[in-house]
Parts: C-alpha cells; structure tokens; sequence
C-alpha cells in the first residue's frame, strides 16, 4: 500500500515539472500573453498605425468642393470670367453741404411803412423771383409821386418857353439873358424829374407810366432771387425799417460740397477731380460731384484743408449744412477686378472658386485660388491673383458664399 502511494506521487511530481517546461517554452517561442506576436502585429500587419495613415492620405487626396447639377442650379451659382474696369483710388473725406456768401439775400423794405397785404409764406416755401410778399404803406409815398408829377409837368412847360426864347434871340428880338435864365430853369427841372424818377423805381414804382390816375399810397415787397425761404419775420400791421430784415431766402442754385481734407493726402488734390458723396440722414444714394476749388488756407487746430467741390446729375434734397461722407477719386486706371461677393475671406486669407463649367456633368468639381482684394468700386473689387488657374476654368461670380459653406460642411463630415 505504501508503495503504491510512492508511486502516485511521483506520477504526480513528473506531470507537473513537464506542465512548466512546456508554459515555460511557450513564453519563450510563443510569447505567452501573446505581447510578441501584437507588437509583430502593429510592425508588419500594418496594426492601428496604418488604419490612422489611410485616414490621412484619403483626406489630402480630396481636393476642393464637389456639388451636384441639382446643387448648383438651387444655389443659384453663376460663373464668368475676370473684368477689366476702372477702379479708382481714392481719398476719404467728411463735410457738408454749404452755399457762397451771393446765395443769400435779405428782403426788407425799402422806405418805412406799415405792412400790409402779406402772403402766407412759411419757412421752407420756395419763392421765385419777383414774386409778391406784401405792401408797404406810407403817404409820403404819395408826395413822392405828386412831386415827380408836377416836376414833369414844370419842365414841359420850360422847354416850350425854352424854345420860344431861343426863336426870339434869333431874331434879335429877344435878350439874352432871359435866354440864359430859362435855360438853367430847364436844367434844374430836368435834374429834379430825373432824381424823382429814380426815387420812385428804388421804391419800385414805375415812373414811365405814372399818372394822377395811377397814384399809390403803398409800393409792392417782392423777392430779389428765387430759393428757398429760412427765415421770416413779416406780419400785416408792423411798423417796417429798411434796416430790419423781413425774410432770408437761400438760392439752392449755388448749392456745392465742402469738404475738410487731412493734411496726409494734399499732395494728391487736383481741380476736376470726380467725388462721389453719401449723405446718411438721406439714405444711402450716391451723388457725384467735381472737385472746383483747392482752399489755400491751412486750419493748424484740425490740419485739414478746405476743398469745395460742384454738384452733378441728381442733386440731394436741400438742407444747409448737412453732414456728408465723401471720395475724391485721385486715377482713372484700368484694372482686374470681379464683383465684390465673388470673393471669400477666410480670417486672414481671400479666396475665389474656380470649376469647369460642363453642361453635362453630373457632378462639378470646385477650387480655391488664392488673392489679394484691393479697392472695390461700384459692386467690383480690384484683386491680385496668387495661384496659377488651371486652364479652360471659370470664376464663380455669384453665390460663392453656399460653396463655401458646402465646403464647411464637409469638413464636419470629415472630423465625425
């Protein structure tokens, strides 16, 4: 019995021993938790490592956007080629609109008096020129008249008695100084017929054809020049002095820009220059406008020159001193250029998309090429190119902004 338990444990003890050689062995040649043959794995299977470098090499493989026939018709994407137009550089300037001191003309009567007969007139009101604003009453305007009259009759009868003295002298029969005294009566009459007439046409009565019938007590106040009315002051019953102003009318005729231009950009003003103007409390119409006059003042305080310019084609509404943002436009030069929403800035970088516009195809492949925008002028921005086009491309000139969010949007795709 003893023996046969001796040699059950034996058994035992040789089983085990040859367990361990062979786990032993494994990890040697097999490399047990199998660590070998995974670091084989990422070595020569080509393991996680080459599943990321695919992922690369799919993605700089796609190049540009590609949209559908369907796509492009939604959005709506036109395409052409480059334009050589003239767009100008220009100086940036603000000021108003002003008016020379001859558009402004003050209405007052011309002798004292009493208004009287006055129009309904606000400030604001165009008046023409010659167009009646009231009366002004004085009797004295009567006296005037009377004695013009009189005057005129004095010397018709002079002139007869003139004449009959001449005769008489030329005769011998007459004297010679009656002859000389008459004369001189003439003379004086005549000097006060005249003097009388010309107070009468200050005063705005007509002289030529007064009459005792056409005798006026009152002498009509009318507009010196046609514009528009910014101040009155006239009313039926006040007492009128030729020193009190009654209405201020401003001629819009003589309406121009006057603008303040920085010391910086002198240098490039020249007379005939073009200017385009906004004005913002009227809206964002562009009016034109032509460089007249170059001030020859320097202002220290805002280092500006003054520079005024005349009005072309459509005129703004007229308000004195309105605020205006002006250009003056300083060439006239020829340059590459393509409508200003043509082109995709994308932080720091501006792009443009070309394809090659094909009827046929299915699908139309786009491209990003590279440039520099420069002045835009009138919906069309001067560009410089910096990436070769291939040949036989086209630019998208309208709806660039839906390729570029198509792009983006594949990218979202790409990084989910």
């Amino acid at each position: 019995m003893k023996n046969n338990i001796k040699y059950i444990l034996v058994i035992c003890v040789f089983a085990v021993s040859s367990i361990f050689t062979s786990c032993g062995d494994k990890h040697k040649e097999g490399d047990g938790h199998n660590h070998g043959n995974t670091t084989e794995n990422h070595t020569e299977d080509d393991g996680h490592s080459n599943k990321s470098e695919s992922k690369e090499e799919s993605h700089s493989e796609e190049e540009g956007v590609h949209l559908t026939k369907a796509q492009i018709e939604t959005m709506g994407l036109e395409f052409g080629e480059f334009s050589s137009i003239k767009v100008n550089d220009y100086i940036k300037t603000t000021g108003t609109l002003g008016l020379p001191p001859n558009a402004y003309a003050s209405v007052s009567a011309k002798s004292v008096g009493i208004i009287n007969g006055t129009k309904k007139f606000v400030e604001g009101n165009y008046i023409k020129k010659g167009e009646l604003i009231g009366y002004v009453e004085n009797p004295d305007f009567i006296v005037k008249q009377q004695e013009y009259l009189e005057s005129k009759a004095q010397l018709k009868l002079k002139r007869l008695d003139l004449a009959r003295q001449q005769s008489l002298v030329d005769a011998n029969a007459g004297v010679s100084k009656n002859l000389q005294n008459t004369e001189a009566e003439v003379a004086i009459l005549e000097a006060k017929s005249v003097g009388l007439s010309k107070q009468l046409s200050y005063l705005g009565i007509s002289a030529t054809n007064l009459t005792p019938n056409t005798i006026s007590h009152q002498v009509a106040i009318t507009a010196p020049m046609s514009g528009y009315i910014s101040n009155i002051n006239i009313h039926n019953g006040m007492y009128a002095q030729p020193t009190v102003s009654l209405m201020e009318i401003i001629s819009s005729e003589h309406l121009h820009l006057e603008l303040d231009v920085f010391e910086k950009d002198i240098e490039g003003l020249k007379i005939g220059q073009k200017i385009s103007y906004t004005i913002p409390a009227l809206g964002a119409t562009i009016y034109s406008g032509e460089v007249s006059v170059i001030g020859k003042e320097f202002d220290t305080k805002t280092k500006t020159v003054r520079v005024h310019g005349h009005l072309e084609g459509e005129k703004p509404l007229f308000l004195k001193d309105l605020f205006i943002n002006a250009k003056i436009w300083l060439n006239d030069t020829k340059t590459t250029a393509i409508p200003e929403k043509a082109i995709i800035k994308d932080g720091e970088n501006s792009f443009i998309y070309v394809a090659k516009k094909e009827n046929e195809a299915k699908e139309t492949e786009f491209t990003t090429i590279r440039v520099i925008p420069g002045i835009t002028d009138n919906g069309f921005t001067a560009i410089k190119i910096l990436e070769e086009i291939p040949e036989g491309m086209q630019i998208v000139t309208k709806g660039a902004y839906y390729v570029y969010a198509q792009s983006k949007a594949g990218e979202l795709e790409h990084e989910h």
